[in-house]
């Protein structure tokens, strides 16, 4: 029996993770010191991924050699 075609993830196709998993949510809490050994591993706050993008800056035109020759 195969998978379904809705349950596939397929390459590109669709959104990313949007919540990480239990182990990268205590990861994250032992990061930010929140985290102690007597902590329940259930019951975690959930932890949204942030992911930012890069807008591609335009490059300063510059002037040409023989334009700053001019006088």
């Amino acid at each position: 029996m195969g998978l379904h075609p809705s349950l596939k993830r397929g390459g590109s196709k669709g959104a990313g993770r949007s919540v990480m998993t239990r182990t990268e949510r205590i990861k994250w809490l032992i990061e930010k010191g929140q985290w102690n050994d007597e902590s329940s591993v259930v019951g975690l706050p959930k932890i949204k991924i942030v992911k930012l993008k890069v807008s591609k800056k335009e490059k300063p035109k510059e002037e040409k050699d023989s334009d700053k020759k001019k006088i």
